[in-house]
């Protein structure tokens, strides 16, 4: 049985790459939601200390320089447009970039520090998941302006909308939140975020998605800065976390196979990114890295963010041997590893 879904999945994959080298993108526009995993520059636009707009971040990037993206170059949803046929990224929407045709082919609407809960985003001024959708019916709004309305509705139900939420909620806000924590369990906690994100999978399906991925919890007591806060002195992942997340991911994907029951022509994928984050962090070597506990930014015990800067100590200079960036953030070389897993989990979101 493996060995037949190993070939089927490869016949497809040639398939898909056979598609794209023809030169037409797979799906019509890719259009993003979420947090720090995949914000590529909305938050330099606010009020906030949560931004990665300055050097290292970016030093790996194509341009080499900084643009937001928490990471040294490239993210997963970046490896993922490209694997797609996409010649562009979906802009930041708070960008200059964000204007005229550029957003046909879809836009990025994530922030950093933002989560399913918006409180989490409330408490860093980043932007919601709430605001950010309301930034997405803006945006349906200038493609039907440009395109008309047969042709956006086509680009809006044949798009994929990929979501990333959830670790923030936890890391950056129940975790180090008592009032929270004194209100709700970690079950109680993940039923709050299952309603967030019941709710706006059914608000995104009401406004003509039909092709929608959501992320899972990666393992989140083995980010490195989770061991350094949570980890009471261990260089072990916490494992009370790491449950944690195996529990939230359980409700995401029952909550999902409920939303596809209920909304008729809605392809929902849920992509496990908790096993293969685990798998590069336990035998970093299979996956061709070096250091897997430490990130590559300064001590690569906690720095992330502003504490991720180019004055630093103790910065690697080849981050393609680290799995983390920084204390919470896969490493360009990781992010390449999980989109292709990506890849392969989200056939449905292209067939």
């Amino acid at each position: 049985m493996g060995d037949a879904s190993s070939f089927w999945a490869t016949f497809f994959l040639l398939v898909l790459v056979a598609s794209v080298a023809r030169g037409d993108p797979l799906v019509p526009a890719l259009i993003i939601f979420g947090d720090s995993v995949v914000d590529v520059g909305n938050n330099n636009n606010l009020t906030t200390l949560i931004k990665a707009n300055f050097l290292p971040y970016g030093r790996d990037y194509v341009t080499h320089r900084p643009t937001g993206r928490f990471c040294n170059g490239k993210l997963a949803t970046d490896f993922t447009a490209e694997y797609l046929g996409f010649t562009t990224y979906p802009p930041a929407y708070l960008s200059p970039d964000a204007s005229g045709r550029n957003i046909l082919t879809g836009a990025n609407f994530a922030s950093a520090a933002s989560g399913l809960y918006d409180g989490t985003a409330q408490s860093y001024s980043a932007i919601s998941l709430t605001r950010q959708l309301s930034y997405y019916r803006d945006y349906q709004m200038k493609v039907v302006n440009m395109a008309g309305q047969a042709r956006a509705n086509d680009i809006f139900s044949g798009a994929i909308h990929l979501l990333s939420a959830g670790s923030s909620d936890f890391i950056q806000n129940y975790y180090i939140n008592p009032v929270l924590r004194g209100l709700y369990s970690v079950d109680r906690f993940s039923d709050l975020l299952m309603s967030s994100y019941s709710s706006f999978i059914q608000n995104l399906y009401g406004l003509g998605a039909r092709r929608i991925g959501v992320t899972s919890l990666p393992p989140t007591g083995c980010l490195p800065a989770a061991i350094t806060l949570f980890g009471a002195g261990s260089n072990q992942c916490v494992e009370r976390l790491n449950q944690d997340a195996v529990l939230f991911n359980d409700k995401l994907n029952s909550t999902s196979q409920g939303l596809v029951q209920k909304l008729p022509g809605l392809k929902l994928v849920v992509f496990d990114i908790y096993q293969p984050l685990l798998d590069m962090i336990r035998k970093p070597s299979d996956n061709g890295f070096f250091e897997s506990r430490r990130a590559c930014c300064g001590t690569g015990t906690l720095e992330t963010s502003l504490l991720c800067n180019d004055r630093s100590v103790g910065t690697c200079s080849n981050a393609t041997e680290y799995v983390f960036w920084d204390g919470f953030h896969p490493s360009e070389a990781a992010n390449q590893v999980l989109a292709g897993d990506l890849l392969q989990q989200g056939f449905d979101l292209i067939s």
